[in-house]
């Protein structure tokens, strides 16, 4: 099982790498607005594959054009180095 992270880690990655993100309830939380629906569900596939590879899946919410993301090991209880990983590449798809 991942080890989590202290608070002084996770503020500590999203202050350097993760500034879209925020900490509510032991999550990762990030929310995505996108011009169209369809370019939602698009960043949602896309999403869908990179977790997929990673076995290790996001929370998603779809309301029209704005997506949130919630990311967390659900396994550790919280916050792992595994969940920047995925939030590092749901930035990316995220453009």
């Amino acid at each position: 099982m991942a080890e989590l992270l202290t608070d002084d880690q996770i503020d500590l990655a999203i202050r350097d790498h993760l500034p879209h993100w925020k900490v509510v309830d032991g999550e990762l939380v990030r929310d995505v607005t996108k011009d169209t629906f369809m370019d939602g569900i698009r960043l949602v596939a896309t999403v869908a594959q990179l977790a997929e590879a990673m076995n290790h899946h996001p929370d998603i919410d779809i309301r029209y054009t704005k997506i949130t993301f919630k990311v967390s090991s659900h396994e550790a209880g919280g916050i792992t180095e595994d969940d920047l990983v995925l939030a590092r590449h749901i930035d990316t798809a995220a453009g």
